[in-house]
């Protein structure tokens, strides 16, 4: 009879045993959260733009390069990640250009704006200044322009011309 007991307790035990680690498999695989999807994943992507390829979005680009992105881009959200943080992380790692869209969009529109506007207002300025015959300082004649000494030959050519109006 003692025998009997002691294999029904091996028995409850061996079921136990077998139910919290059953129990502790799901705890951990509900643990890691849903994966995400394609369409999770892709829908980031779309945002992000492919390093290797010119303007291409990261959703339809065929390179390994992209292909590690999205995997990275599905292990962050399964990490909890939103999708602004996904993206400020791209664009903090690999630049403004993947992110596509400027994270700081004042500076990204006015600052060029502030440029093209400052260079045409000096650009007009110069051509005026340009067009515009030096002015004569006042007390100062035609005739007498101060200047350095100047060497014989220049003196006497300057002299007829002076004649001839």
């Amino acid at each position: 009879m003692k025998a009997s007991k002691i294999n029904r307790f091996k028995m409850g035990m061996a079921i136990l045993t077998a139910l919290a680690a059953t129990l502790l498999a799901i705890l951990i695989a509900s643990a890691q959260g849903p994966t995400p999807s394609d369409d999770d994943v892709n829908q980031i992507a779309k945002k992000l733009y492919c390093p290797v390829c010119e303007n291409t979005p990261l959703d339809v680009c065929p390179t390994e390069a992209c292909r590690q992105w999205r995997e990275q881009i599905r292990d962050m959200l399964s990490q909890g990640k939103t999708e602004a943080e996904i993206i400020d992380y791209f664009a903090a790692t690999y630049g403004e250009r993947a992110a596509g869209d400027p994270r700081d969009k004042i500076k990204a529109y006015l600052v060029p704006g502030i440029a093209i506007l400052l260079g045409t207002i000096f650009l007009i300025a110069g051509l005026r200044m340009w067009k515009r015959p030096l002015a004569i300082a006042p007390g100062a004649s035609e005739e007498e322009p101060q200047s350095a000494p100047q060497d014989e030959y220049i003196a006497r050519l300057e002299a007829e011309l002076k004649k001839r109006k």
